[in-house]
């Protein structure tokens, strides 16, 4: 799994899946958000009862109830609709939801039509985005385990020596101005190394999916990773 959000690598381990964390892909609390159409949803309390769409099991989902969480609501008091990106976002230029669960070139997209920001991740969320792996897979293939890691690195070092060709690389392949790839790439930590606070991050993740009732069960994140 590559680029997998935290709060999707903690609810498979909590049912049960074969899932351990290989290294980080990224951090990025503000590039995760919540867009509107109507520029009164400025709190908690205003999201009472309105449809809020995006991807259930997510980072997106945890920022909507951490941030319902602020006013003393939890998801129980929207109504919220499990839905890809695309189409929260399609749903909110349609008119069918209220507030759109949105990241990385759909949130700027959002943004440059001129709709509300509700919220964004910082404060709110670690939004960390790993790469993730079955534990048997890795024993069983180290060999390819190794390529990928080597080649992860390769990709890293290219990206800091050559940060305006990298730039000109992502805007081609997401139809983008380099612009708007140059004040997204400023959301994003992407140094592959797992960190104290990234352990710390995803524990603080799991607890608070056990007090929403997103997991059923206390998980020491400790297990899932190698070392």
């Amino acid at each position: 799994l590559y680029a997998v959000g935290a709060t999707s690598v903690i609810l498979s381990a909590a049912n049960g899946a074969d899932i351990k964390v290989l290294n980080m892909y990224s951090r990025s609390p503000k590039a995760f958000s919540m867009y509107a159409k109507d520029d009164s949803l400025t709190s908690p309390e205003s999201l009472k009862g309105k449809t809020i769409a995006g991807p259930a099991g997510t980072n997106l989902h945890e920022l909507l109830a951490a941030y319902l969480a602020t006013g003393g609501m939890t998801i129980q008091d929207v109504n919220y609709v499990n839905m890809s990106i695309p189409d929260a976002k399609a749903g909110l230029d349609g008119g069918s939801v209220d507030v759109a669960l949105i990241a990385g070139a759909t949130a700027y997209q959002a943004q440059q039509q001129g709709y509300h920001m509700v919220a964004d991740g910082e404060g709110l969320i670690k939004a960390i985005i790993a790469v993730a792996v079955r534990e048997d897979f890795y024993n069983e293939n180290r060999d390819v385990i190794d390529r990928l890691m080597a080649d992860q690195e390769k990709i890293a070092a290219f990206m800091r020596d050559n940060q305006e060709e990298t730039l000109k690389i992502v805007a081609q392949e997401l139809d983008l101005d380099e612009q708007a790839v140059k004040d997204m790439y400023a959301c994003y930590d992407f140094s592959l190394d797992v960190s104290d606070e990234d352990r710390a991050g995803f524990q603080k993740t799991a607890d608070f999916m056990l007090e929403s009732g997103m997991i059923e069960e206390p998980l020491d994140v400790n297990t899932l990773f190698f070392q």
